[in-house]
């Protein structure tokens, strides 16, 4: 099979993975859907009778909480609200376990449109934003998918897929590159060091992102509980944890993707030094990625001292993501430079 028919192929099992992942965020819409209830416990009240531990750890569909008592015996938190509230949450669990297995599908159909994209250009498939955007699809999937086998993480799913198919629609008609030959400066070993990593960081800062969100929609939620003001979507956000327990999910994933994020700065600084005779040149690229590093560094800083407020921290650390979203997008669509290899042509 030639390369114009191995990339045809790899586009086609990639629609494909998207029809699958489509499928999943339904199935994890559906579990979401059958799962709320509004009548779980919530604010200072809850805080009296339960003490929370980690995210969800007692089941897939709901966060634990480690009574008083022996471990692994927790009191009933509510009684159901309607006499089919038991077949409900049987729906609920079965769609939960109907978009794990569909999640696991699209993202093996994806990752094998990714290698035949390899195949089709003889070498890894990074380096331009098509090629990038589906990398990183597969590794946020990934991520999620892994973590989720060791704790139940069935309430994240939808907030993972449904950005990911956002990106992968973007990949394949605003960013697709038709299969081409390196540039010059990009063949280098450096290309599957500095890149993956690169790649992998921003996949577990967005999952990070994810449950930022999710955390200060939780925390604002208990606010208004606590000082009884009414709730919207109460239903829904009583199937996540708490807003402490999101906080700490979210906090130990940047601490994993910032090392790595530090060293895709400085392996990208070797690299350049080999390319272009210089470590720094103050290219877009190079600025933005210093601005990340800088912004979610703020951001531990601020974890780390007192005299910061819970919701600026993790404030900072929303305002990182978006501006990784910026450096991988406008800067380089809109800011050419040497790192110009988008593989679109700017206007």
């Amino acid at each position: 099979m030639d390369s114009q028919s191995l990339a045809n192929l790899s586009n086609l099992i990639l629609y494909g993975a998207m029809g699958i992942l489509a499928l999943t965020m339904i199935a994890f819409a559906v579990h979401l859907a059958y799962m709320s209830s509004p009548k779980v416990v919530r604010g200072p009240a809850a805080q009296r009778e339960r003490t929370p531990v980690s995210v969800g750890a007692a089941s897939a569909d709901a966060p634990e909480f480690r009574a008083d008592g022996p471990a692994g015996r927790e009191p009933p938190v509510s009684a159901p609200a309607h006499p089919d509230a038991a077949d409900r949450a049987d729906l609920g669990t079965r769609a939960g376990g109907t978009a794990m297995s569909l999640a696991w599908l699209g993202t093996l159909l994806l990752g094998f449109s990714i290698v035949l994209r390899g195949l089709s250009v003889r070498r890894a498939p990074v380096s331009n934003m098509f090629e990038f955007a589906c990398a990183a699809s597969l590794l946020v999937l990934l991520v999620y998918l892994v973590l989720a086998m060791r704790r139940p993480l069935r309430w994240l799913g939808l907030f993972i897929v449904t950005p990911v198919l956002l990106a992968l629609g973007l990949a394949i008609t605003v960013w697709y590159t038709l299969a081409s030959e390196l540039v010059p400066s990009l063949k280098s070993t450096w290309l599957v060091i500095h890149v993956p990593v690169a790649i992998l960081s921003t996949a577990i800062f967005t999952v990070a992102f994810c449950v930022l969100l999710l955390h200060l929609w939780q925390a604002r939620a208990e606010a208004f509980l606590a000082a009884d003001r009414p709730v919207r979507f109460r239903g829904l956000l009583s199937t996540l944890p708490d807003s402490a327990s999101l906080d700490r999910t979210a906090y130990s994933l940047v601490v994993v993707a910032f090392p790595l994020w530090t060293f895709t700065l400085i392996a990208g600084a070797i690299w350049g030094q080999q390319a272009w005779g210089t470590y720094w040149s103050w290219d877009p690229k190079e600025v933005w990625t210093f601005v990340i590093w800088t912004i979610y560094a703020a951001y531990l800083h601020a974890r780390a001292t007192s005299g910061w407020s819970l919701r600026t921290a993790n404030t900072i650390a929303v305002v990182g993501y978006l501006a990784i979203i910026v450096n991988f997008t406008i800067v380089n669509y809109y800011f050419p430079g040497m790192h110009s290899y988008s593989g679109l042509v700017s206007p």
